[in-house]
């Protein structure tokens, strides 16, 4: 069997959030590649990977399959006994990714180092699984000298912000150089209607995590009782989050690309306020020309041009959510600009420039499709 050029290498393929996003980008430039990962639930994530050459972990099992956090503490070791025989191996990496056992060379795009070793209370929340806090609190120790053995281990570092770069060198004393994820969102493409649903409501696009703070925004909203939230996505905190929604918050769970084109299209602004690694959803919003109010932390710095795609809020609480909804809709925005904004951070420009980075670690001139 012939050598592969590149491999695909990602944390675990459970959900529909950015980072899978970002693959399926990687996946655009280099699409014979094989992809590794450690739990494969293909009914969770975007239907894309089906059709995908997919292999995984010991941990690819229900248990796991349905709830990945679970593994946190098994991930380490899974990763290190799953060996990656390409001439490079583009790792994709949250915290484990990075692991694996490379017989070329290793190139990791860090969205951020591990949340749940480096930032856990943010992680777990005020409401952390027992069987999760108990087994990461124990391992702490143990899993931060493995992760960051494996980091010294690469031979490039990429990530996709500037906090996350500054995250990088702070913890492993590595300088990773900046390449922005892309929307990988359509703009052009099949938009569907929501069933019930009127266009002119504000709208959360988020997995429903602690650290995403979608409660503030819900609870902001019985200040905007005139107006609807509409919040795209599922998670642990899905439960909580309905028990103190108000009759002006709807959740619709997880939606196709098509809806949620048309979701984005008709609404009148995004909302925000997690302390973001990237953020890529106000650029997703971009495309459609849709303003964005965000909180003034992490990724949305860079992914957000004050008083041309968005305003910015400074604090994650209701008043202040509340206010910048107000500041944004009592003006004019000018959607083009908007457009144009979303056009630097293409599929393809992005890409080009991971295309890019492969071919400096092997010396050679870009190819198209490095399978």
């Amino acid at each position: 069997m012939r050598r592969a050029r590149v491999a695909l290498v990602h944390d675990y393929l459970t959900q529909r959030g950015g980072a899978e996003r970002v693959l399926l980008a990687m996946m655009a430039r280099f699409p014979s590649a094989p992809i590794y990962t450690s739990i494969f639930a293909s009914s969770k994530t975007f239907p894309e990977f089906r059709e995908a050459n997919v292999t995984t972990t010991w941990l690819d099992r229900d248990m796991f399959r349905h709830d990945h956090r679970r593994a946190l503490p098994f991930l380490s070791s899974a990763f290190e006994t799953l060996a990656v025989d390409a001439e490079v191996a583009i790792c994709s990496s949250s915290g484990w990714a990075h692991g694996v056992r490379a017989t070329g060379k290793k190139l990791v795009y860090c969205h951020t180092p591990a949340r749940w070793l480096y930032l856990r209370d943010q992680y777990l929340g005020n409401r952390p699984n027992a069987f999760n806090a108990l087994g990461l609190a124990i391992l702490s120790r143990s899993l931060k000298r493995w992760d960051q053995r494996k980091a010294a281990e690469a031979d490039k570092y990429l990530t996709q912000s500037s906090a996350i770069q500054k995250r990088i060198a702070d913890i492993y004393g590595i300088e990773a150089e900046v390449v922005p994820g892309p929307h990988t969102i359509d703009p052009t493409g099949t938009q569907r209607s929501v069933e019930g649903l009127r266009p002119g409501y504000l709208l959360c696009v988020s997995r429903l995590l602690p650290y995403k703070n979608v409660d503030a925004i819900i609870v902001a909203m019985r200040h905007l009782t005139d107006l609807k939230l509409v919040i795209v996505g599922d998670g642990p905190e899905r439960g909580r989050l309905s028990a103190v929604s108000g009759p002006n918050v709807a959740f619709l769970g997880v939606t196709s690309d098509e809806e949620l084109r048309w979701l984005y299209a008709n609404s009148r602004c995004l909302l925000a306020a997690a302390h973001e690694d990237y953020g890529l959803t106000p650029l997703e919003a971009a495309a459609f020309g849709t303003p964005v109010a965000v909180l003034r932390k992490g990724g949305f710095v860079d992914t957000v041009v004050q008083d041309v795609t968005g305003i910015f809020f400074d604090r994650e609480t209701p008043d202040s959510i509340a206010d910048a909804v107000t500041r944004l809709l009592g003006r004019e925005w000018d959607r083009y600009a908007i457009r144009r904004h979303a056009a630097n951070y293409t599929v393809d420009k992005f890409g080009r420039k991971l295309e890019h980075h492969v071919s400096a670690l092997l010396n050679k001139a870009p190819v198209s499709d490095a399978g």
